[in-house]
């Protein structure tokens, strides 16, 4: 039986702007398989909170930043994704390179995604069933986002059970996985600027920096 949740065109863009803070992992060795009804009752959850959370007009930009980034440390493998997001990069990055880029690479979601919320408009949400993925134990959420003059967008969730708890590790939109995607589209900045992370990085800084 499927669960309708109001939610509108930004959860469309957030999952697709979740191709900065999504991911597909190989499984972790002795990981356990993950239960697909949780990982389900948990999308339904955060939809629920993102909605309350992020979408009243009588709130600061500073306060729905806030609750957002709240959202994403508490809902997403975000430090995990970082790494796999940079690819080959993370290995030959300075602890330094790794620190901004992770400050960089979370605070422009935060703010991307803060605003896009803002504007929320609703639509529903229809989330199905959930499987588990026996090559990697983990549970699959699939849904669709219902939208005005369009057809539904698929959106599938992939919910990993890690030691602090149930973590998205990717979100694949129409077949297409967001991780690896931004896993391209970084790797062709770096190339494109220097061929190092600190090149990246300063990208990352002045649309950061141009967005606020």
């Amino acid at each position: 039986m499927q669960r309708l949740r109001s939610v509108g065109p930004i959860i469309h863009r957030l999952a697709l702007g979740l191709s900065l803070v999504v991911l597909l992992l190989l499984p972790v060795a002795g990981q356990a398989a993950t239960d697909p009804t949780e990982a389900r009752t948990f999308i339904i959850a955060l939809a629920d909170r993102a909605i309350a959370a992020l979408t009243p007009t009588n709130i600061t930009r500073e306060v729905r930043e806030q609750r957002c980034r709240e959202l994403l440390r508490a809902n997403f493998a975000v430090e995990t994704i970082g790494q796999f997001v940079l690819g080959r990069y993370w290995r030959s990055a300075t602890p330094e390179e790794r620190q901004d880029f992770m400050t960089l690479f979370e605070n422009f979601i935060v703010g991307t995604y803060a605003d896009r919320f803002s504007r929320y408009a609703g639509q529903r949400l229809d989330v199905n069933d959930a499987t588990t993925e026996p090559e990697t134990g983990d549970a699959i959420v699939k849904s669709q986002i219902e939208r005005t003059g369009g057809a539904p967008v698929q959106v599938a969730w992939r919910v990993r059970q890690m030691p602090e708890g149930l973590r998205i590790v990717d979100v694949i939109i129409e077949g297409v996985s967001m991780g690896v995607t931004q896993r391209s589209d970084f790797a062709s900045v770096i190339r494109n600027n220097g061929g190092t992370v600190s090149g990246l990085i300063d990208q990352m800084r002045k649309r950061t920096d141009s967005a606020g």
